[in-house]
């Protein structure tokens, strides 16, 4: 049997202020806490998405204590366009369009090779199986002429 440890003291932990924060938020900015909540607007000079664009106050810096983003107030950016032409800048498609094409040029090698390979097997067994049979025939040969050849001995001594 184990021997019981007296229960440790209890640990003061200390109160929650009202108004603190559950983060520092100087530290790290919520760029999600400023997205307005308001649908956006639909304007005549941006009719090339079908994704509603997402607006913030102020974006690249801005704190916590913007008064644009405590009030709403957007500046009209587009977060969806904007990271689509970095991504699109980002990423050119040409390499990655010829490596894909040249993976499945050799995948269809490889699958030319293993079905290639699977034939040249199945042709093995075979003509292994008929070398079985083969010899299996010239022992049984063998074994009838030693039997006559011994039976021819004991006739002629």
């Amino acid at each position: 049997m184990l021997a019981r440890s007296p229960p440790a003291p209890p640990v003061s932990v200390p109160g929650k202020a009202a108004n603190n924060p559950p983060f520092p938020q100087s530290a790290h900015p919520a760029p999600y806490n400023r997205i307005a909540t308001s649908p956006p607007q639909a304007s005549s000079s941006r009719t090339s998405s079908a994704v509603p664009s997402l607006t913030s106050g102020s974006y690249a810096g801005s704190t916590a204590g913007d008064s644009d983003s405590s009030n709403g107030i957007t500046s009209g950016i587009d977060l969806v366009e904007l990271m689509n032409d970095r991504l699109g800048n980002a990423v050119d498609p040409l390499p990655l369009d010829r490596s894909l094409a040249r993976q499945a040029q050799t995948s269809g090698a490889l699958n030319a090779k293993h079905q290639e390979l699977l034939e040249l097997q199945a042709l093995a067994q075979r003509r292994l199986k008929g070398a079985r049979a083969n010899f299996a025939d010239g022992m049984k040969a063998a074994k009838e002429v030693k039997k006559d050849l011994d039976w021819s001995q004991k006739r002629v001594s």
